[in-house]
């Protein structure tokens, strides 16, 4: 069997709830779902079923629990079966029943429950367009929510009475756990005006049937203070955070002064790539706002507007920003990659840059600005041979960015 995230592991077994001998009904979705539900397997003696849909290539083989894989980051005909089968099993519980909801990164497109009169081929193409138009993560959340019979509360609000516990691995800024797979199992304070103003800022079109829907509140989602939501519990287990903190403990102990700048960034890939450039030359040059060897740490999840027709990913986009920014400055090294294994739809995790990253390139012939111009990030890195390439890993706490100055 494959090895679980050890990680995962722990922070599943430390979060379980007290086993009272009566059923347990395991469901989730997310690309790190499926390592969780294995870990509830190994730390639960008593009665044990449900199902959790993954990524496709993220499962990990359960025997209680049934793993379904489906596609991501736009949904699928097995996610919409998945999100349907998963909401079949929570719903007709008894206030005796608990059920185990596992959540992570990636859940939002692999629930794909289309809300009435929405089929999954408009949803398909709306969710197509919300993540190319450069919307922040939170802003594609707050529409798929109210496209959605699965999200924004609803799943909590099918178990009634039922008791509902949420472990959730957050991949998002802030952690806000209605955002996180677009909050299933929590009260979703955001709104059905909200989500018709972010389509028309983005320029979304939608079915006239289901903007008519969104106008009369019709699809609005379960709010704070629902009675639905009174016997639902959410544990935040693992977070970017904590990915962050390890991290500098590891510089630390190599005698590297670690720098956190934030665990929620956001922005254009690009931008971001290029005022971070700014930071590592003033303490490359400077020695603030750290001094040499020192390495700069962030998460969060930045953004791409798709112009060209490249092949691309967020990390690898804030890379080439980065390295234009630096211009090849001496001793600085970079590394960007999502901790899922996978920047957004590609084979890589992420990429490097060394000081020679641009020289490298002439050298092939390729042009960097063509490439960032054309959103194609991921060939300019595959001809350098720079791209990094760990496949599925599991789990899911959001991007992992280190700039290394020496």
């Amino acid at each position: 069997m494959q090895p679980l995230p050890r990680p995962t592991q722990l922070a599943v077994s430390r979060h379980l709830p007290p086993d009272d001998g009566g059923r347990l009904i395991a469901v989730g979705a997310g690309k790190a779902s499926a390592a969780m539900a294995r870990a509830v397997e190994q730390h639960w003696a008593g009665p044990l079923e449900g199902l959790v849909v993954t990524r496709y290539g993220h499962g990990v083989p359960c025997e209680r629990i049934e793993i379904v894989e489906a596609a991501h980051p736009v949904p699928d005909a097995a996610g919409e079966a998945a999100a349907a089968r998963i909401l079949q099993r929570v719903s007709r519980l008894s206030a005796g029943d608990q059920v185990l909801a596992l959540i992570s990164g990636g859940g939002s497109a692999l629930l794909a429950a289309p809300a009435e009169g929405l089929s999954l081929a408009e949803k398909r193409t709306i969710t197509s367009a919300l993540l190319k138009s450069g919307a922040s993560i939170g802003e594609i959340n707050c529409v798929r929510k109210h496209l959605s019979s699965i999200k924004g509360g609803r799943l909590a609000a099918a178990a009634w009475p039922a008791r509902v516990l949420t472990l959730a691995i957050s991949d998002v800024p802030g952690d806000d756990p209605a955002i996180i797979a677009s909050g299933p199992t929590v009260a979703d304070p955001s709104t059905a005006d909200e989500a018709l103003r972010i389509v028309d800022f983005y320029g979304i079109q939608l079915p006239e049937l289901v903007r008519a829907r969104l106008a009369s509140g019709v699809l609005e989602t379960p709010k704070p203070g629902d009675t639905r939501l009174g016997h639902s519990e959410y544990r935040l287990i693992a977070s970017p955070r904590q990915m962050l903190e390890a991290a500098a403990e590891a510089a630390s102990a190599l005698g590297i002064t670690p720098l956190i700048l934030g665990d929620a960034l956001e922005g254009e890939a690009r931008e971001v790539g290029k005022a971070m450039a700014g930071i590592a030359l003033s303490c490359a040059r400077n020695g603030f706002p750290a001094a040499r060897p020192c390495v700069l740490l962030s998460g969060g999840e930045t953004t791409v507007t798709v112009r060209g027709a490249g092949r691309g990913g967020r990390n690898t986009e804030f890379l080439l920003g980065l390295a234009l920014g630096l211009g090849g400055a001496p001793g600085i090294h970079a590394l960007a990659a999502d901790t899922d294994g996978i920047d957004g739809s590609e084979d890589n995790a992420g990429a490097f840059v060394a000081p020679d990253t641009l020289e490298c390139a002439r050298g092939l012939g390729l042009d960097v600005w063509q490439c960032l111009a054309e959103n194609d990030a991921w060939y300019c890195f595959s001809q350098l041979g720079d791209l990094l390439v760990t496949g599925p890993t599991r789990t899911n706490v959001n991007d992992f960015r280190a700039i290394l100055i020496r």
